[in-house]
């Protein structure tokens, strides 16, 4: 699992009992897989089809850091399926996992296109190429 980003559980995220709302910490997780699936289709026309069954094992309270993990499952022709785990850097539980997240590479028009791509790549793999 890849770690890519870090939160900071503010006042504005937590819920009635004081704990980080599941909502927020579902939002993050969709912006999070929308960006990992941008990068790696370099496309910026990306939706979230699908987000299967969520497990919540722990919580996190103001204050605490948590951490987003994405790992790609499975490239497909024009969708790129995710799994994502978030954990609490404070306290060093497992809160959330997700365990399929279909993201679509979409066209101009926003119809599923293909996008050619077999595994993952690396923005400092591209990079290397675009300078030789």
């Amino acid at each position: 699992m890849r770690f890519h980003t870090r939160k900071w559980v503010k006042p504005e995220d937590l819920n009635p009992n004081r704990s980080l709302f599941g909502g927020k910490l579902l939002a993050w997780i969709d912006e999070e897989a929308a960006l990992y699936s941008v990068v790696q289709l370099e496309n910026p026309h990306v939706v979230t089809k699908f987000m299967s069954e969520i497990n919540f094992m722990a919580s996190a309270k103001q204050g605490d850091i948590v951490e987003i993990g994405i790992d790609v499952v499975k490239f497909g022709n024009t969708s790129l399926i995710l799994r994502c785990e978030v954990r609490n850097m404070m306290t060093h539980e497992k809160i959330i996992t997700v365990d399929n997240i279909t993201m679509v590479n979409l066209d101009e028009e926003g119809k599923p296109k293909p996008h050619g791509k077999k595994k993952i790549e690396f923005v400092k793999d591209r990079l290397a190429i675009l300078n030789k």
